[in-house]
């Protein structure tokens, strides 16, 4: 397919990776030819130089044949304009970077619909979404949802877990918590298991079941965290606030440090229920001085990922039971957990896993069109995928041990009538169900593709 990505930033940059390794017809656009010049020398891409928001750019890049339109550039009213123009123009579907605070539910339905969007991103809106289901479970590494309260965590296992040495026929039997463990992590491996494989301690696992069959589990293990009730974020940036304004929603206490005076200003206006301190929070002390010790969970947002990793290893250090940061940069993510860092978020994977779930059901024929969600584990290793049943598929109806399906292909859970299964070989697939299917070195378009 077609896709035209207006602004090649972290965003943008992090999307064109994402969907070039899938065999998209990629035209990157930005303004800066430092920035074209090195996305096509990075990417098998063709690059633009110029304005996205500008008639004659979009028809050089024949923006009216493409599948798929998207504009993250900084400016929100840029892509807005860029969005409106090419569909104007004859783009198929567009989608903008809307990240404003101040482009709320009500009015942001309003621009979609006038400006025939088809998504409206907020990467700093799924990062505040994605931290906070975290601290709900500080147990987990990464929570993902799905249909009817469905979760995949992921889970350490300890070098001295209870675990190590079980087969996952083992776990089933002895905790009887209606769970699937279906991926694990070993080192640079990643494996889809059988009811054979025997865990180890060390290993980075992926449990799929409803929100109270993980946390029964997590309790028999000995290895339950209750939620964050008093939260301390480091850096006062529009994920900080999304973050803040939803924990203060949810009952929870919640304190935010930034040297900047006048963001502190902002916060103190926007988000009353928040205490809201002006200090540098690079200076140890300074954390200490305002209750770190007597936080339930330390999260650091600031705009530098060094400062984010440094400060915590400081809180992990200092016995903080929840320590989430935010790192953007690639290289810096593959660091932090062997520094000791278990929980990192990027806003530009958020994105970019939304991004390719949409390109991947566009691309699909339109009465097959039924994923649901997508999300990459373990360093996009992994993925997880949500298909709605629509009735057209090969798999209806037969037993899932009798399914001829590809190496490394799962399906972990079927979301049926409100009730969630967690399969075994003798059940089915029917029409109208949610399916969970977990993939390793494959890339599903639709939920016939787990077959040979």
């Amino acid at each position: 397919m077609k896709i035209i990505i207006v602004g090649c930033g972290k965003i943008g940059q992090a999307i064109i990776a994402s969907l070039a390794a899938e065999g998209h017809d990629i035209i990157a656009v930005d303004t800066n030819p430092d920035v074209i010049a090195s996305v096509t020398e990075t990417y098998d891409v063709m690059g633009v130089n110029g304005n996205g928001a500008d008639h004659d750019v979009l028809l050089e890049c024949d923006v009216g044949h493409c599948g798929l339109f998207v504009s993250v550039t900084g400016s929100d009213e840029l892509n807005m304009m860029s969005c409106f123009i090419a569909k104007r123009l004859g783009a198929a579907n567009t989608v903008a970077r809307i990240r404003k605070p101040e482009y709320n539910d009500s009015s942001l339905g309003f621009l979609k619909r006038e400006l025939q969007l088809a998504h409206a991103l907020n990467p700093e809106k799924l990062a505040a979404n994605e931290i906070y289901n975290i601290l709900r479970l500080p147990s987990a590494m990464k929570i993902e949802t799905f249909s009817n309260g469905l979760e995949m965590v992921e889970l350490h296992l300890r070098d001295d877990s209870v675990l190590d040495g079980v087969t996952l026929f083992q776990l089933r039997e002895k905790y009887k918590a209606k769970v699937l463990v279906c991926c694990v992590q070993r080192g640079d491996e990643v494996f889809i298991p059988g009811g054979s494989f025997e865990l180890k301690g060390g290993d980075l696992i992926g449990v799929t079941g409803a929100q109270a069959e993980i946390n029964k589990l997590m309790r028999q293990l000995g290895v339950f965290q209750k939620k964050a009730k008093n939260i301390m974020i480091l850096g006062g940036s529009r994920v900080g606030y999304y973050l803040a304004k939803k924990i203060i929603d949810g009952g929870s206490s919640v304190c935010i440090i930034d040297k900047d005076k006048k963001v502190c200003e902002d916060f103190c206006e926007q988000l009353p229920g928040a205490r809201v301190i002006v200090a540098d929070g690079t200076e140890h002390d300074i954390l200490i001085e305002e209750g770190l010790l007597s936080s339930d969970a330390f999260v650091a947002l600031t705009g530098f990922d060094e400062i984010n990793i440094l400060t915590s290893i400081f809180a992990s250090n200092q016995s903080v039971p929840k320590v989430v940061a935010k790192v953007n940069g690639d290289a810096l993510k593959k660091m932090s957990s062997p520094l000791g860092l278990e929980t990192v978020i990027s806003p530009k994977d958020s994105v970019s896993n939304v991004i390719s779930k949409y390109a991947r059901a566009i691309n699909n024929s339109t009465d097959n069109n039924n994923i649901e969600s997508l999300y990459k584990l373990f360093d996009g290793k992994v993925e997880a995928l949500e298909f709605s049943v629509k009735g057209n598929e090969k798999l209806i109806g037969v037993p899932l041990k009798d399914l001829k399906m590809k190496n490394n292909v799962l399906i972990s859970a079927i979301v049926r009538n409100g009730k969630n299964i967690i399969p075994g070989g003798l059940d089915s697939i029917e029409v109208n169900d949610k399916i969970i299917v977990i993939a390793a070195e494959s890339k599903l378009s639709c939920l016939d593709d787990v077959l040979l």
